[in-house]
């Protein structure tokens, strides 16, 4: 699913998100679809599972709106699962969000998402730092991640396996000395592996 073209900004342009040019090597340029504002900078990121509970999917969407109507920007990654839930949430509540995608901003990954996804582009931003029609490929999303926790004050884990790529989102925003919390879950579950090791560390 593709979207209309997105707009560039560079580092140096005033609607460039200032915490991404606090970061080490921050992207030189950013494709966005949407609008990013100054009040962006206070945000908070909700990630997890693709593989979500029903329990994981009603609390990402529950802790989004409760941060929207505080006038906290939530941050993901239009991902199945938590990062859906997360979006859904903060627009729900009437607040902003923002996608960070691993593909071009003008292309919908998952495809059933397309939906979701004009909806964040009036109400919010999707972004990305690959250029238009780039494919969604596996190493484009650790990549991805970095961004999700640069943008970020914070970092919300919402349910993660323990061999999770959620846990590289958490690894990137300590590395860049951001908050890390993590939702606890049902003793034992799979899906509560990872987010239990975040918080025993």
């Amino acid at each position: 699913a593709v979207l209309s073209n997105a707009a560039f900004q560079q580092v140096g342009d005033a609607e460039f998100p200032a915490h991404l040019c606090e970061i080490p090597a921050p992207p030189d340029r950013l494709w966005v679809r949407g609008r990013l504002v100054a009040e962006d900078a206070l945000a908070i990121a909700i990630v997890g599972s693709r593989r979500a509970t029903p329990f994981g999917l009603e609390l990402a969407e529950r802790l989004a709106g409760d941060l929207a109507v505080r006038a906290i920007t939530v941050v993901s990654g239009l991902a199945r699962g938590i990062d859906s839930a997360a979006h859904r949430g903060a627009l729900e509540a009437g607040g902003r969000t923002v996608a960070v995608l691993g593909c071009g901003a003008d292309v919908v990954y998952p495809p059933e998402n397309r939906r979701l996804a004009a909806r964040i582009a009036e109400r919010g931003a999707l972004l990305s730092q690959f250029a238009p029609g780039a494919p969604a490929l596996a190493h484009h999303f650790p990549v991805r991640n970095r961004i999700i926790a640069g943008l970020a004050l914070g970092v919300v884990v919402v349910e993660a396996a323990e061999q999770s790529g959620t846990l590289i989102s958490a690894g990137h925003a300590g590395d860049l000395g951001r908050e890390v919390m993590a939702v606890p879950g049902r003793a034992g579950a799979p899906s509560s592996r990872g987010t239990h090791r975040l918080i025993r560390d």
